[in-house]
């Protein structure tokens, strides 16, 4: 018995704190300038272009000399 009693209380327990950190969630997004999605959007292409300019940096250096 006690220990249903319990497991209710710790399930109701997480049930809240789930709530809580939800809404503080949807505060946080919403205070936001830009939505996540356009934020995602400009990284992914802010990657891309750093990644094509380390490739054409890679493909156009110069030929390695040896010295003896």
């Amino acid at each position: 018995m006690l220990i249903g009693i319990g497991g209710l209380l710790g399930f109701t327990g997480m049930l809240l704190v789930s709530s809580a950190i939800i809404s503080a969630a949807r505060q946080r997004v919403n205070q936001l300038e830009q939505p996540p999605s356009e934020l995602a959007k400009r990284t992914w292409q802010q990657a891309r272009a750093a990644s094509a300019a380390g490739a054409k940096a890679w493909r156009n250096r110069p030929a390695a000399t040896v010295s003896s």
